[in-house]
């Protein structure tokens, strides 16, 4: 019985000794289940990583990228269905790009031979400093004065990014007095983000 057993230890040491000698050929062909990328199995690398929007642009899109099908696409990671479109703007015609995903408006971009502008509509997406579709005016701001300036013919404020250039937020809400106009700062405060603006 002792003999047999040692036999058995023999074979299962000569075994694991030819399993660690064999050739690389070897070891790669035989399917091994701990042998994965166990990151691919993580959920949140199951899809792309959310862009975040810095003075230079929205993920690799900036101001250099050209305001073309291929060249968006490939800064996006192709992550987005993409579609063109035209609008009218102070007496001309303005082309721009749209970033969709689900169906939904993530992005729109816009320019003459480059992009020079992005709006995000997406939740998803983030500036640098951590402000989302849908934050409050008072997470960010105190007051108007010096940071926001209205828009025309409409119940919305674009205010400057704290300690940026070319990142704005669009913040709307509700107000009872003439669109166009700055509402005080305490009806501000509950305002919230409805776009993040890059401009070039």
């Amino acid at each position: 019985m002792k003999s047999v057993r040692s036999a058995f230890i023999v074979a299962a040491l000569l075994l694991v000794s030819c399993a660690s000698s064999g050739s690389h050929r070897s070891e790669t062909s035989w399917w091994n289940p701990l042998d994965w990328s166990w990151s691919t199995l993580w959920p949140g690398n199951w899809f792309g990583s959310a862009l975040t929007v810095t003075e230079q642009g929205v993920g690799a899109v900036n101001g250099s990228t050209p305001l073309q099908a291929n060249a968006i696409n490939e800064a996006l990671n192709g992550d987005y269905r993409l579609r063109q479109g035209m609008r009218s703007e102070q007496g001309g015609v303005v082309n721009f790009w749209q970033a969709l995903k689900d169906d939904e408006v993530s992005l729109t971009l816009s320019g003459k031979e480059s992009v020079s502008r992005i709006e995000v509509s997406d939740v998803e997406i983030a500036s640098a400093d951590g402000t989302h579709i849908g934050d409050a005016f008072s997470k960010r701001y105190q007051k108007a004065f010096g940071h926001c300036q209205p828009v025309a013919n409409e119940a919305s404020v674009l205010c400057q990014a704290p300690n940026s250039q070319h990142i704005s937020y669009l913040y709307q809400g509700q107000w009872a007095g003439p669109l166009g106009l700055i509402p005080p700062d305490d009806i501000l405060q509950s305002w919230r983000v409805s776009k993040i603006i890059w401009q070039r």
